[in-house]
């Protein structure tokens, strides 16, 4: 594996990332601005984050021959997207520095290594149990009841390979539905909202953490990311800490979005955990100090962390599918910052930007 190096990767270098979404699209604005390249790699063609980019390679993420070329040819890889083959990071690591390590994408790959991670380390989840099969599935519903969730254990998100489970769900159809061969089915928590904290960690082992903000769901896809999260401050600061205990013992360079729910008890279990920018702290590129973007790429390129301050109360919506033919009306609104993913195709379910509202601070 390269070794850290003892000094900053200096303005003028490449930076390599693995994902070509709107994160890495983002990402790679916020670096040009820090005087950074970009080379993007990704299957798809014409990918949102290639178009604002230096270079781009388009291949599989298993194709490791391309990944060789595109590790030799950068100072320092990093992901939009963590759900790389395994090996194809062992690849990269021979090649190149990659940040943030390989064991922070292993770790939030897998929901079950993900929870057994949190709980070994003194975080609370929601109870759980594995299951490899639709008896296994009868038995974990058993013991921890309903309602609870039957998911995928890797690559679910924005509720795909997800199956709510009632008392009189057909536990063999809810296995067929969920799709995979290994699952996690977890207990229902009552809680008061959602909320999550971006915290990002320096070379030096420095946290510094963005405000904990509220999200709202539809259709399990991210509406309204809402700062402040309307929290006493004893949470707050509660959120913060469990998200700096998280990306310490990950040894996480760069960013990590950390998803909690506040329960009827005003406690806190964390849901799940994100190596990589996130959909909850756009609101940043408007309502704070430094938004999520620039401070990843301080971070993996080892430059001072920049400020968190909230300068702003931020809503934060998500335009899904046709919400984006909204554009030119969102455009009239004077507390209105309008941001569009290039995307060609609207499609139901498909995030294609967002739109943050300021206000005062509060």
């Amino acid at each position: 594996m390269t070794a850290e190096p003892l000094n900053s990767i200096p303005s003028g270098s490449t930076i390599g990332i693995i994902g070509g979404g709107q994160l890495g699209r983002m990402t790679a604005i916020a670096a040009a601005n820090l005087g950074y390249h970009c080379h993007i790699f990704c299957p798809e063609e014409r990918c949102p984050a290639s178009k604002v980019s230096a270079e781009f390679t388009q291949a599989e993420y298993t194709d490791h021959e391309a990944l060789a070329r595109f590790a030799d040819s950068v100072d320092v890889v990093t992901f939009e997207f963590e759900n790389i083959p395994h090996e194809s990071v062992q690849l990269l690591t021979e090649h190149v520095l990659v940040r943030p390590n390989w064991d922070a994408l292993k770790i939030s790959q897998d929901r079950l290594i993900e929870k057994d991670f949190l709980n070994q380390n003194g975080i609370s989840t929601a109870s759980y149990k594995r299951a490899t099969s639709a008896e296994d599935l009868k038995t974990a519903v058993a013991e921890i009841g309903t309602p609870s969730v039957l998911k995928t254990v890797r690559l679910g998100y924005d509720g795909k390979g997800q199956v709510k489970v009632t008392e009189d769900t057909n536990l063999d159809e809810a296995w067929s539905t969920m799709g995979s061969e290994l699952g996690v089915l977890e207990g229902f928590v009552p809680f008061e909202r959602e909320i999550s904290v971006i915290v990002a960690r320096a070379p030096s082992g420095e946290c510094r953490a963005f405000e904990p903000v509220h999200n709202v769901h539809t259709n399990h896809i991210l509406d309204t990311t809402t700062a402040p999260a309307g929290i006493s401050p004893q949470l707050r600061d509660k959120a913060i800490a469990m998200a700096e205990q998280v990306a310490t013992a990950l040894d996480i360079i760069g960013l990590l979005a950390v998803e909690m729910f506040v329960t009827n008890e005003d406690d806190l279990l964390v849901n799940e955990i994100a190596p990589r920018p996130h959909n909850s702290g756009h609101w940043t590129m408007d309502g704070c100090a430094t938004s999520q973007f620039e401070q990843f790429v301080r971070a993996i390129c080892g430059l001072p962390l920049g400020s968190t301050e909230r300068l702003h109360n931020t809503v934060m919506t998500n335009l899904i599918g046709d919400d984006v033919n909204d554009w030119e009306e969102i455009l009239t609104e004077p507390n209105a910052h309008l941001h569009l993913y290039g995307k060609r195709e609207a499609r139901t379910g498909r995030k294609m930007g967002h739109v943050n509202r300021l206000f005062p601070k509060t």
